[in-house]
C-alpha cells in the first residue's frame, strides 16, 4: 500500500524533464533557444487571406503565474469590435502551457478545444508560418489576466484549490481524479515511466495526511502530491502505463487515466494542404505511438526545403527548434546523418539547385520540386575532373565529411574555409577552371575555398597530383545515378530506403550501414509519399512494452499510414517533429542537436 504524501520538494520538477507524448512537451524559458489530396480539407481562404498580415506586438515568451514558458503569442486590434485588442497564442503552445486539449478538425480556421468544458471552437489567426488561437473570449470567461511587456505575455489565472485526490481501479488500468474548486492550468512533464503534473492550484488543507489505497501490483508504482512554487501543486507518479490527462466541468475535475491505449487518435487541419495526425499503430502484439504531418506539396501556399542551422558554414549543429525558428518554418522534421564530433554532414543536401553536401555510399534519398513531384531512390553523384591532356580523375565526394582515399571536392557551399580532416592531405586550389596552388597541409589547418572556384583535396593519391600542377586547366563532369535526380532542385539523403512502389526494399547493408544499426530498435523519423502524392513526415518512439521500432517495423508502420514510398531519416535522440513553435513528440531537452532538417513553409496567400 502506497500513500500520497504532502512534502515540500521541487526536486521532481528538476529531475524529470518532459518525455514523449504529443501535446505534452513543455518548452521552459530556461533554455534560450500529390496532387491535391482530397482527404486534406481546404480551410477558409477568405479568413486566412485576411489574417496572414503581420501583427504586433508579439513574442515567444509567456509567463503563467510567474512561471516562464517558451510559447509564441501575438496581439492585434479587431476592427469589428471598435478596435478592441485580441490575443492569440500558438495552438500547440497553448495546449502545452494550459493543458487545453486540441480536438479533431478539418477546418483550419476554427479549432475546437476542451478545457473543463464542453468542446468550444476558437477562431484561428495565421501570421506568416504560425497559427494562433484567439483566446480573448476564453480568457475573459475564465478570469485570466493578460498583460504584454515587450516580447513577454504575462498570463495570470485566478487562485484555485485541489479539494481531493481519488484513486480507483478500472478494468483497463488505474484512474486518479483531482477535484478542484475551479478550472486550473496544468503542464505535464514526463521522463520514461515517471510523470510530473504541475497544476496551478494550491493543495488544500483537506489534503493534509490524505492517504490513497493503491494496489502496488497495478500500474501505479509510486505517488506523491507536493506543494510547488507559488500557488501550484506537483503530482509525481511512476507507472508502467502511459497516461491520458483530461478535464471535466461541474464539478471541476482533472482526470489521469493510466491505460495502454492512452494515446487518442487526432486529426487537425492546420492550413490548406497541411494536417497533423497521431494514432497508435499496431504491428502484431506491439503498439506504437505515431505522429506525423500530411503535406500536400502541390498546394500553392506550401513550400518544402532542406533547412540548416547556418548556411554560411556547414560545420555546426543546433536543436531542431532553433533551426526551425531561424528559418521561419511552420513545421519541420530532423533530416540526414552527420558526424557528431566535427558536426559536418554525412549525406546529400541539395538546396535550390545547389549541392550543399554530396551523397555517400549509395544511400537512400528524397528529391522534390515546386510542382509537387518527388523521387525516392538510392542516390550516387559521380564527378570527374578532366585535364587539358584528357586525363580523367574520378572524385570521391563533394562537400562531405566522409573520408576515403582519392580526391574530394569542396566548394563555397562548404564555407569560406576547409579545415583539413585527415593526415597527409594535399590541397589544390582551383580558380576560374585553373589550378593556382598545390600544397601539403597538416591536420586541422584551415585552407581558403575560392569563391570563384573550388578546392580539391587529395588523400593517399600521389599519382594524381602530376595532372593537377599549377597552371593546369580543369573541367568538371557531373552526373547523378539515377539520372532523374539531377532535375530536382531539393534533395536530402539519409537511409536506408524503406519502401518503393508499395514494397519494402530495405537493404541497410547495401547502403553501408552496420548490422547493429540494422537490427537496433529505437526512436525513428521517416518521410514517405502516398499514392495521391501527399508527403508524410513521421516520428515514432517507444512501443508500449519496450523500445522503438526496428527499420523493418518502421517500414511496416509507413505502409500502415498509407505510404507507397518511404525513406528512413536520422533517428534515436535526433528524432524530432516541430510544429506550432514547439517540439510536439518529445521533450526538447531530450532531443539531440541535428545538422539539418526538412522544413515546411506556408507562403502568404495572394
Amino acid at each position: 500500500m502506497l500513500k500520497a504524501k504532502l512534502r515540500l520538494s521541487l526536486s521532481p520538477l528538476v529531475r524529470h524533464p518532459i518525455a514523449l507524448l504529443p501535446f505534452v512537451a513543455l518548452v521552459l524559458g530556461l533554455n534560450p533557444v500529390a496532387g491535391a489530396d482530397a482527404r486534406i480539407a481546404p480551410a477558409s481562404r477568405l479568413h486566412l487571406a485576411q489574417v496572414s498580415q503581420v501583427a504586433t506586438p508579439g513574442g515567444d515568451r509567456l509567463t503563467l503565474n510567474g512561471q516562464p514558458l517558451r510559447v509564441n503569442w501575438v496581439q492585434w486590434n479587431d476592427p469589428r469590435n471598435s478596435g478592441g485588442l485580441r490575443t492569440g497564442i500558438s495552438d500547440f503552445g497553448l495546449a502545452q502551457a494550459i493543458g487545453l486539449e486540441l480536438l479533431n478538425t478539418e477546418d483550419a480556421a476554427k479549432q475546437p478545444v476542451q478545457w473543463f468544458s464542453q468542446p468550444v471552437p476558437l477562431a484561428t489567426r495565421r501570421i506568416a508560418n504560425q497559427r494562433y488561437l484567439d483566446i480573448t473570449d476564453l480568457a475573459e470567461q475564465s478570469g485570466w489576466k493578460l498583460q504584454a511587456q515587450g516580447s513577454v505575455l504575462n498570463l495570470s489565472t485566478p487562485p484555485a484549490k485541489v479539494l481531493s485526490v481519488r484513486y480507483s481501479r478500472q478494468s483497463w488500468g488505474d484512474r486518479l481524479v483531482l477535484e478542484l474548486d475551479r478550472p486550473a492550468a496544468w503542464q505535464r512533464l514526463q521522463q520514461g515511466q515517471t510523470l510530473n503534473l504541475v497544476l496551478q492550484a494550491q493543495s488544500g488543507s483537506t489534503l493534509t495526511g490524505n492517504s490513497l489505497k493503491i494496489d502496488p501490483t497495478r500500474s501505479i508504482k509510486s505517488l506523491s502530491v507536493t506543494p510547488g512554487s507559488g500557488n501550484s501543486t506537483i503530482l509525481n507518479l511512476t507507472s508502467n502505463l502511459p497516461a491520458r490527462i483530461w478535464s471535466l466541468p461541474s464539478p471541476n475535475r482533472l482526470i489521469i487515466d493510466l491505460r495502454s491505449d492512452a494515446l487518442l487518435d487526432r486529426t487537425i487541419a492546420l492550413a490548406p494542404g497541411l494536417r497533423w495526425r497521431q494514432q497508435t499503430v499496431s504491428l502484431g502484439s506491439d503498439r506504437f505511438p505515431v505522429g506525423w504531418l500530411e503535406v500536400n506539396p502541390r498546394q500553392p501556399e506550401i513550400k518544402i526545403k532542406p533547412i540548416l542551422p547556418n548556411q554560411a558554414d556547414l560545420a555546426g549543429t543546433a536543436p531542431l527548434t532553433q533551426t526551425a525558428k531561424q528559418n521561419q518554418v511552420a513545421a519541420a522534421i530532423n533530416g540526414g546523418f552527420f558526424n557528431r564530433n566535427n558536426q559536418l554532414p554525412l549525406g546529400a543536401v541539395r538546396l535550390d539547385d545547389r549541392w550543399i553536401s554530396g551523397p555517400i555510399l549509395n544511400r537512400g534519398a528524397i528529391a522534390w520540386n515546386s510542382a509537387g513531384e518527388t523521387l525516392f531512390d538510392r542516390l550516387r553523384l559521380e564527378e570527374t575532373i578532366v585535364t587539358a591532356s584528357g586525363q580523367r580523375l574520378a572524385l570521391t565526394h563533394l562537400n562531405s565529411a566522409y573520408i576515403q582515399p582519392g580526391i574530394a571536392r569542396y566548394t563555397s557551399s562548404w564555407g569560406q574555409r576547409y579545415t583539413v580532416l585527415s593526415d597527409g592531405e594535399v590541397a589544390i586550389s582551383v580558380q576560374a577552371g585553373q589550378v593556382v596552388s598545390q600544397q601539403s597541409v597538416k591536420l586541422g589547418t584551415a585552407i581558403p575555398i575560392p569563391a570563384n572556384g573550388y578546392l580539391l583535396v587529395a588523400r593517399s593519391n600521389p599519382a594524381a597530383l602530376s595532372g593537377l600542377a599549377i597552371g593546369s586547366t580543369l573541367q568538371i563532369e557531373s552526373a547523378t545515378t539515377p539520372a532523374e535526380f539531377q532535375r530536382y532542385p531539393q534533395i536530402l539523403a539519409a537511409g536506408p530506403l524503406l519502401l518503393k512502389n508499395k514494397q519494402i526494399v530495405l537493404d541497410a547493408k547495401a547502403e553501408g550501414f552496420s548490422s547493429a544499426f540494422t537490427t537496433e530498435r529505437a526512436s525513428r523519423s521517416a518521410i514517405g509519399r502516398t499514392a495521391t502524392g501527399t508527403l508524410l513526415l513521421l516520428t515514432v518512439h517507444d512501443r508500449q512494452t519496450g523500445p522503438g521500432p526496428s527499420l523493418t517495423e518502421l517500414a511496416q508502420i509507413m505502409q500502415q499510414v498509407g505510404a507507397i514510398e518511404a525513406l528512413n531519416l536520422d533517428g534515436g535522440s535526433s528524432t524530432s517533429l516541430f510544429l506550432g513553435g514547439q517540439v510536439v513528440d518529445r521533450s526538447p531537452r531530450s532531443s539531440a542537436r541535428v545538422h539539418n532538417g526538412i522544413g515546411i513553409f506556408l507562403q502568404p496567400i495572394p
